[in-house]
């Protein structure tokens, strides 16, 4: 507990110093008409992310190295793209080199699913650099989710508790800066993109080793908005996929409802949270049973989807 607490203030005055250090610099968010927000705000408070990973690396006997290899690799790119905006052919490479080091950190064979594992890591990093739109939406929404990795993780003892524990922590100190009407900072692309690789890590750590897909579950509200949105950007619109937008179904509730920021994040997050329950209940569940019940939940958020789309229509 003691330890704890000192990881506790070590990432507090991690955040109090990068908020003045970004107030100094100017490194802001400033909103234009695909914003959500109407304020000019600081970026890249998610950097308390990266940092609760490192600190577990060096506390913790320097455990799972190549993750944290590709977590930090990852997490210099994003910041720097949170300053200067950098291209995609920059900030691509070191997002496939991250994964990379993932599948390698967990043995991964070369074989067709590491073809599937690997796409998926790089989408799952995006989906959550592309849903970071609203005050609260990644720490709450991330905080469901790794609720339900480390339940799993208690009942299995694959992985070191503190390393959930301590990212978990990290969002909590995010969270008194971002969980707000107003926001003092948001977590910019350092943060999104490695509390994404951090939940790819874990997810499929778990998903591997248990033999139960219904894990990957434990993100199918963001998987559902980011997925369904990207089908409907690519074949409905001309626009660039990799272009800022307002299609995502939290942003039209927030736009065309008019429901606050931290209301419509903590439906995501409880969303997800009643999922978990059905994940916890069933990932041990026979393979088949796992399906259905894998497939029917897909079915069915793709279904909420398009009737939710259609009803927020302008």
């Amino acid at each position: 507990m003691k330890m704890y607490i000192i990881i506790l203030i070590t990432l507090s005055l991690a955040s109090f110093f990068y908020l003045k250090i970004a107030d100094k610099f100017n490194i802001i968010d400033k909103p234009n008409k695909r914003s959500s927000h109407t304020k000019i705000t600081i970026r890249g408070g998610g950097i308390v992310f990266p940092i609760a990973i490192l600190l577990f690396f060096f506390l913790n006997d320097y455990q799972y190295p190549y993750f944290v290899l590709g977590v930090f690799l990852i997490s210099v790119v994003s910041f720097l793209d949170d300053i200067y905006t950098l291209s995609s052919k920059i900030r691509f490479p070191f997002q496939f080199l991250a994964i990379f080091l993932i599948l390698y950190q967990l043995e991964i064979p070369f074989i067709p699913m590491a073809v599937v594992y690997f796409i998926m890591g790089l989408g799952m990093i995006n989906m959550f650099n592309f849903m970071d739109g609203i005050n609260g939406i990644t720490g709450l929404y991330s905080l469901a989710v790794i609720s339900g990795l480390f339940l799993i993780n208690t009942n299995e003892n694959i992985i070191n508790p503190d390393l959930i524990i301590y990212v978990a922590m990290s969002i909590v100190v995010f969270g008194f800066y971002n969980f707000r009407k107003k926001a003092i900072f948001f977590a910019g692309d350092i943060g999104s993109i490695a509390i994404g690789m951090f939940i790819f890590f874990i997810g499929l750590y778990l998903t591997v080793t248990l033999k139960s897909p219904l894990i990957l579950l434990l993100i199918i509200v963001y998987g559902a908005d980011a997925g369904n949105t990207l089908l409907y950007r690519k074949f409905f619109t001309k626009e660039s996929i990799l272009d800022p937008h307002r299609h995502h179904i939290y942003q039209k509730i927030v736009d065309i409802k008019k429901i606050g920021h931290l209301k419509v994040s903590l439906i995501y997050g409880g969303l997800q949270l009643l999922v978990n329950v059905i994940v916890l209940k069933s990932y041990a569940l026979e393979l088949s049973t796992q399906l259905v019940i894998f497939f029917s939940l897909i079915i069915f958020f793709i279904l909420v989807y398009i009737y939710l789309f259609q009803k927020l229509k302008v």
